[in-house]
């Protein structure tokens, strides 16, 4: 019986222990009122070891008649974090409902594994042969391995599957026959999880620049490499036009990147060196957030860190690496990877890994591995995948997806997937469009929580 049967199974026959209810305190200031709720580590052993999770709740400021349950992004995210600093997107919504959140088991501030497995991890190399692979593997096992020590039983339990039954637990704490769901980012892979599974307590499901769970790894990076050198392409027009570069970027961008995967450029005054891969994987942060129109700050970090790096210096690229996230190269961390390897986003195997490169090689010559980077982190992973991609069932309600230039053609294969779904595409730059406070998608978002009306197919939002 393969994972997703028996994922289905457990779904169908394990059942929430009955709660009277939850013990509302306030926190995070005047409005927000904080819970906990007992849940199993392991959802196939309900009688076992229990983990408290953390629980949020904005209250409706008007007549109330449901919750709307909000899934943060990461994986590591917090969604008391997303209501202490996002809550005045949630104003419209509050009218009518209470807006709840958690603080996710795979959460960086959970605090059952430490700190340094969420803010630590290998740096990724691309391998050239299935020797190469195979060393690639055990430098991730190794780096997994040393967190997973700490708590085996937590660690292994990391998935998505696992987060939707702990929010499953928590609707019935808050005995509510049903969910409406805000879902940001990775947030959409628990969100699929929870629909998968319990079908029937969605009354409707919002995804928001949705990472996709459900394409096979080749469809995947199809989609994927379209939607990142079209990106950079709007990075060399920008760049050329406003005068940051140079004519010719694009070229000599692709040039200094062959030229580091001969030999890596190093960075002044420190004992590291940059490949083109190096390169690549460290540009697709700023080329998806160039931050504020029209200076585009990031953009222009960018620009200057492509020029010093055909100056024969990577500086530029690890001093905002760097200052980003404490390591003078893109870390893989293994506390992400312990919820993404669990969910099944790895390569089914060194000819699979050949496969997805060459199609990158192909489709998008200037960012190639930065679609090989997140799978190979899961390279050599200790654990088996708990909760791998599966179809939706029928008799779902309807979704609606929205997403930016960057997000909105992996949430609209989702939605699509769901009979009478409907997305909004929005015309420019951003990352969880509702929760930064994106007024045109609040507005059909909450017209679809509020009294299921979805927008017309097409609709458009622009800055």
């Amino acid at each position: 019986m393969n994972l997703a049967v028996v994922s289905a199974l457990l779904g169908a026959l394990i059942v929430v222990p009955h709660s009277s209810g939850l013990e509302w305190q306030a926190c995070q200031g005047a409005e927000m009122e904080c819970a906990s709720v007992e849940v199993p580590v392991d959802w196939a052993e309900p009688d076992g070891r229990t983990i408290s999770v953390r629980v949020a709740r904005l209250p409706a400021t008007g007549r109330r008649t449901g919750t709307v349950f909000s899934i943060p992004g990461g994986p590591g995210g917090s969604g008391i974090d997303d209501l202490t600093y996002y809550g005045k997107s949630f104003a419209g919504l509050r009218e009518r409902f209470d807006v709840v959140s958690l603080e996710p088991r795979n959460a960086t501030s959970f605090g059952i594994l430490p700190q340094e497995c969420f803010a630590t991890g290998p740096w990724l190399t691309r391998p050239d042969s299935r020797r190469e692979y195979a060393e690639l593997g055990a430098t991730v096992r190794r780096s997994a391995e040393a967190c997973r020590r700490r708590d085996p039983g937590f660690f292994d339990h990391l998935d998505s599957a696992s987060v939707a039954r702990d929010i499953d637990a928590i609707r019935a704490a808050l005995g509510e026959e049903r969910l409406s769901f805000v879902a940001t980012s990775y947030g959409g892979v628990p969100a699929v999880a929870y629909a998968r599974l319990f079908p029937g307590r969605v009354r409707a499901m919002y995804l928001d620049g949705a990472v996709n769970h459900l394409r096979d790894p080749m469809t995947e990076a199809s989609v994927r490499y379209r939607t990142y050198e079209a990106q950079f392409g709007r990075f060399v027009k920008w760049c050329e036009a406003a005068g940051v570069c140079e004519p010719g970027v694009g070229d000599r961008w692709r040039k200094v990147v062959a030229a580091a995967d001969r030999e890596p450029i190093p960075v002044k005054g420190r004992a590291v060196a940059y490949s083109g891969f190096d390169l690549q994987v460290a540009a697709m942060p700023n080329l998806v957030g160039p931050g504020p129109a029209p200076e585009y700050p990031r953009w222009r970090q960018l620009a200057q860190a492509i020029r010093q790096a055909e100056g024969g210096d990577a500086a530029g690229f690890a001093a905002y690496v760097e200052a980003g996230v404490g390591s003078l190269k893109p870390p893989s961390f293994v506390g992400m990877n312990a919820t993404q390897c669990a969910d099944g986003l790895r390569f089914g195997g060194y000819r699979e890994y050949r496969a997805v490169r060459a199609l990158g090689e192909r489709v998008s010559p200037d960012l190639a591995g930065m679609g090989l980077w997140h799978r190979l982190g899961c390279v050599g992973w200790p654990t088996p995948a708990t909760n791998p991609r599966a179809p939706l069932p029928e008799g779902l309600p309807p979704f609606l997806g929205a997403g930016s230039w960057t997000d909105h053609d992996d949430t609209a294969d989702i939605v699509r997937r769901v009979p009478g779904s409907a997305t909004v595409r929005y015309d420019g730059h951003g990352h969880g469009l509702y929760l930064t406070g994106n007024a045109c998608v609040i507005a059909h978002a909450n017209a679809y929580l509020k009294d299921l009306r979805l927008p017309p197919a097409g609709t458009v939002c622009h800055p």
